[in-house]
């Protein structure tokens, strides 16, 4: 017996438009031209509102912890600290240890930018934003998080920080962005992969010792700042 062919499902995000229509799993609803068009609004709405914010630090990290989670308390007294030395903190712009984020860029004083995007489930802007932005596209939002940083502090966090995390490890390591710290907070969290990368990616030789190196763990608020300062030192030389 033969199945029937399923039909095309209306998209329920302007990525899944994007990304299913040509697998004819996903109902077209715009032209490439349209699709075009919304991708560029995405960049220029992020360039006209980010063009002045000066430097600044990209922190990630799970939608899913609550406010009573030891987790939080550590994420917004760190974006508390890197704000005071004078940095924007920017998150995804959702709840958990991103709204903690914007919460301790609130509390010292500095701008609070969040790239919020169109999700099913989970993504709700927190109300801990000066510059509120809503891309609609994954990599576009992405971009943003990378081209206005000098740094990315990474909390504890499930696959869509897993994704960012390793997205900004492959920019350092080819070199589309340089003396750029990316800092793992929450050495109980994060040692497991950490040692697992040095286990079997660099002892299979899939990594050398360099990309390794490029990742500091950490739970100390001091180091944090340290090197998101230090970096800062470097790149303005």
């Amino acid at each position: 017996m033969t199945t029937p062919a399923r039909r095309p499902h209306p998209p329920t995000s302007p990525d899944e438009e994007l990304l299913g229509t040509k697998r004819r799993a996903v109902l077209a609803t715009r032209t490439e031209a349209e699709r075009l068009e919304r991708i560029g609004h995405d960049l220029e709405a992020g360039f006209e509102a980010l063009r002045d914010l000066g430097p600044a630090v990209t922190f990630f990290g799970s939608a899913r912890v609550r406010p009573v989670d030891p987790y939080y308390a550590q994420g917004r007294e760190i974006a508390r600290r890197v704000g005071g030395e004078g940095f924007a903190i920017i998150t995804g712009g959702g709840p958990g240890l991103m709204e903690a984020a914007n919460r301790g860029a609130q509390d010292a004083g500095v701008t609070s930018v969040g790239l919020n995007i169109m999700l099913p489930f989970e993504q709700a802007p927190n109300p801990y934003q000066d510059i509120a932005l809503t891309c609609e596209f994954f990599f576009t939002r992405k971009m943003m998080f990378v081209r206005y940083a000098t740094a990315f502090v990474v909390l504890p966090g499930g696959f869509g920080t897993l994704d960012e995390l390793f997205e900004a490890l492959v920019l350092e390591q080819v070199d589309k962005i340089r003396d750029f710290p990316i800092i793992l907070v929450g050495t109980s969290y994060w040692t497991g992969l950490v040692e697992w990368i040095g286990d079997r990616l660099l002892a299979e030789g899939m990594v050398g010792e360099r990309d390794v190196a490029l990742l500091t763990v950490t739970d100390d608020p001091d180091e944090v700042v340290r090197a998101v300062c230090d970096a800062r030192d470097v790149q303005e030389r």
